[in-house]
């Protein structure tokens, strides 16, 4: 029996599909490479001795995952083949619905048809909107503040209805702040195809000389230092949280609505900070003004991560700063 990781090239499959191989799990990847390379498949094999079965397809396409699920014996799906930048869902909302739920569905439907009921979802912190209160726990009102996060909280409602009319499925719904950091090795981390739409691997191609300086948008959040406050998680303890829940998702039913966070909050600058640190460069940058649908702060409650599943992040902001300048040196072209 194997787990279908949908997304799996990208930068948190890849590293969960590491760890999930490293567990004596069979790994099946479903990928378009929108936003990944088809060489992360050498690199997973350099790291665990394994080349997991791949398929170049879409979840748009129904008849492509009708062929993965009927070729292999699919026990359960982690589904991270989503659309994941605020900004651009705000420009391009049509490309997000479409995407990240009409592709969800076309997941769902063909799940169903091949009795395959356990899932673990990637969601995200953005549907909290902006929490009148921090740090964020897991029963909070629910809102989006962009169509990314909308097209988050859609799945999740969708979800809760499908397990409703079908008490057979194991719903893992996983909340999680801002991932960032590489893999110990430096052959994987992320590598956005394009301008980075997420802080740290744009503050990555300044530390290498691609780009020029860092764009920080905006400074008059109420925060620390005016710059928005984020829960950065390192993407290994992100992708040991997917294990445990995968793993708790196959002996449980129901839905769970998990937080994967560290609970702690770092800005713009104090990232910029660390990461100059790590790297021993200068990381020059430039205010700009506030994005639409960003929010001044966000960071988790972890408690029930720690009490449901026995997880808990490990990694504190030093590390992941050096564990992905570690990959960057590796990319430099």
């Amino acid at each position: 029996m194997a787990i279908l990781v949908t997304g799996g090239t990208g930068f948190i499959g890849s590293h969960t599909v590491v760890e999930l191989i490293k567990e004596n799990f069979e790994v099946v990847i479903l990928d378009n490479l929108y936003n990944s390379n088809i060489e992360v498949l050498d690199k997973i094999e350099t790291i665990t001795n394994i080349r997991p079965k791949f398929y170049k397809a879409d979840i748009l396409d129904k008849e492509a995952l009708r062929k993965i699920f009927s070729e292999n014996k699919i026990e359960a799906v982690i589904h991270y083949a989503g659309y994941k930048a605020v900004g651009e869902s705000v420009e391009k909302p049509i490309l997000y619905y479409e995407n990240n739920v009409t592709g969800s569905l076309n997941l769902y439907e063909v799940m169903s048809e091949f009795n395959v009921k356990t899932l673990v979802f990637s969601s995200s912190a953005t549907v909290y909107g902006d929490p009148a209160k921090l740090p964020i726990k897991e029963d909070f009102p629910l809102s989006t503040t962009n169509p990314y996060g909308t097209t988050k909280l859609f799945n999740e409602r969708i979800l809760e209805d499908i397990y409703v009319s079908d008490n057979n499925w194991s719903i893992m719904i996983l909340r999680y702040f801002n991932p960032i950091g590489a893999h110990k090795s430096g052959l994987i981390g992320e590598t956005p195809n394009g301008i980075p739409n997420n802080l740290v691997p744009y503050i990555a191609q300044v530390a290498t000389g691609e780009r020029e300086f860092l764009r920080v948008w905006g400074n008059d959040f109420n925060t620390v230092d005016g710059t928005g406050v984020r829960d950065y998680i390192h993407v290994v303890d992100l992708a040991l949280g997917h294990i445990k829940a995968i793993q708790y998702a196959l002996s449980h039913k129901g839905v769970e609505k998990v937080n994967l966070g560290t609970g702690n909050g770092y800005s713009v600058l104090q990232v910029r900070e660390a990461f100059e640190k790590a790297c021993g460069k200068k990381i020059p940058y430039k205010i700009m003004d506030r994005r639409p649908g960003d929010i001044a702060e966000c960071y988790a409650d972890t408690t029930k991560a720690y009490e449901l599943l026995g997880w808990k992040a490990k990694f504190g902001i030093d590390e992941m700063c050096q564990d992905g300048w570690n990959f960057s040196k590796n990319i430099i072209k």
